[in-house]
């Protein structure tokens, strides 16, 4: 026997012919068998990533997409290989790998099965499609801890699909933030996304805002406006602080996620409009709802695939990868890069109780302490623990109650400007508080 037939006969059966077959395909591909060991890539791999054969077959999957010594499942991501082992089926998921030059990019990965002679599934081919046309996923949810790993793998599962969301976390987790994720990797991205904060806005008001009006409608009506529900159209619509909406809302909220059909306020005519909705709360929603405050069939529809948001003080392994990211976005932001070891340690001894907004503050404060220079712990300057709020006049969130100018101006004045503690204070978000400022200042 020669050399060259015992080199062959000690290969996998699929391997003599396998890098011939692969070649023809136009786009990253590979073979993986059972054990994780790649087994062939095309030429078109090779040539995208810069390797050679003999660099990447043998080795395991997860050794070289992900850098990482475990399988992808045991840092929080499905992994391809095991959901085909596990269901016989093709898989479709997103994961984060690393391009030739050992950056991070998104690459959405479609597995399929390859069966030996018996039907059993063998090895795996796995497309990798890079999503290059879009913007790096990792401006919208930095980081890769456990916690994080775990959220974007569910984000990842529901962008795909139709399926309303309902975004569930602390203030300032960055819910809104998740919400552009699905968005950005649904087949709606080319579409609009859009905001609408229900903790800043009246009840007449919101009424309008969501599902507009017609001319004549009410004093001041005079012409016709598109609610959000149609600017929407073909995009996402992302319902922020959706528990602040009063009962006769919640059921007209309810009544066009189940119709598709919406209806401006002062009309007659019933309008069909093509919308994902996307809600938020940081509020208990089930206790509102035995409480009455929430109807339990709008909850229902809302919460048909609930994703909580961790808070920051779960995730602290993301803290320097944010910080960084938030400074990298500054025009001075290379010059406080990397950030000092000492200035991390300070980081990650906090807990963070505003999460990401609260650290995204620290660290632009801390630039412009800084004055140009390098950031040091001095620099670093975190928010006090709030005293306990008064029981007057700043009722505890709960109720139908909706913010007031003269209500925001006394909880500033009383906070001597301070939007964290004024909004704390108010029961409502810091990012309501800014945006109920922001109409204030626009004359709304």
């Amino acid at each position: 026997m020669s050399g060259r037939d015992s080199h062959d006969r000690a290969r996998p059966p699929c391997a003599p012919s396998c890098e011939e077959i692969v070649d023809i395909l136009p786009e990253p591909f590979m073979v993986i068998g059972r054990d994780f060991r790649i087994v062939a890539t095309n030429a078109a791999y090779r040539r995208r990533y810069g390797v050679g054969p003999e660099e990447v077959v043998g080795r395991r999957c997860h050794e070289v997409s992900h850098r990482s010594p475990v399988p992808c499942s045991q840092n929080g991501e499905h992994c391809p290989l095991e959901e085909v082992l596990r269901t016989g089926e093709p898989f479709q998921v997103i994961h984060t790998h690393f391009d030739a030059r050992g950056r991070r990019e998104r690459v959405q990965l479609q597995a399929v099965p390859i069966r030996d002679a018996e039907g059993q599934v063998a090895y795996i081919g796995e497309y990798i499609h890079p999503l290059e046309e879009r913007l790096p996923a990792d401006d919208l949810l930095v980081g890769r801890s456990a916690a994080m790993l775990q959220l974007v793998s569910l984000l990842q599962r529901v962008a795909p699909t139709r399926t309303t969301v309902l975004l569930l976390g602390e203030s300032g987790v960055g819910k809104e933030q998740a919400a552009k994720y699905v968005h950005r990797y649904s087949a709606r991205a080319d579409g609009p996304f859009v905001v609408v904060d229900c903790g800043t806005l009246g009840d007449s008001l919101i009424e309008s805002e969501l599902f507009g009006h017609e001319k004549g409608a009410f004093t001041g009506a005079t012409s016709a406006k598109k609610g959000l529900f149609e600017v929407a159209e073909g995009g996402t619509l992302f319902i922020d602080e959706v528990c602040e909406l009063p009962l006769p809302l919640q059921t007209k909220l309810l009544r066009v996620l189940e119709t598709g059909m919406v209806r401006r306020v002062g009309g007659t005519q019933y309008r069909h409009v093509d919308v994902r909705v996307i809600a938020a709360t940081n509020r208990d929603v089930q206790a509102m709802v035995a409480e009455g405050r929430f109807r339990e069939d709008l909850y229902y529809r809302l919460s048909a695939f609930p994703v909580e948001v961790p808070p920051l003080r779960e995730r602290k392994d993301d803290i320097p990868a944010l910080a960084a990211h938030f400074l990298a976005r500054r025009e001075d932001g290379e010059a406080l890069l990397p950030l000092r070891p000492e200035v991390i340690r300070r980081l990650l001894e906090h807990d963070w109780p505003g999460n990401v907004r609260e650290l995204r503050n620290v660290v632009e404060r801390a630039a412009i302490l800084a004055a140009g220079g390098e950031i040091r712990p001095e620099h670093l300057v975190f928010e006090a623990p709030a005293p306990a709020a008064p029981a007057a006049p700043f009722p505890a969130r709960g109720g139908a109650r909706r913010l007031t100018r003269e209500a925001v101006l006394r909880a500033l004045a009383q906070t001597n400007g301070h939007r964290a503690e004024a909004a704390r204070r108010l029961g409502v978000s810091e990012r309501t508080v800014y945006r109920y400022l922001q109409r204030m200042r626009a004359g709304g």
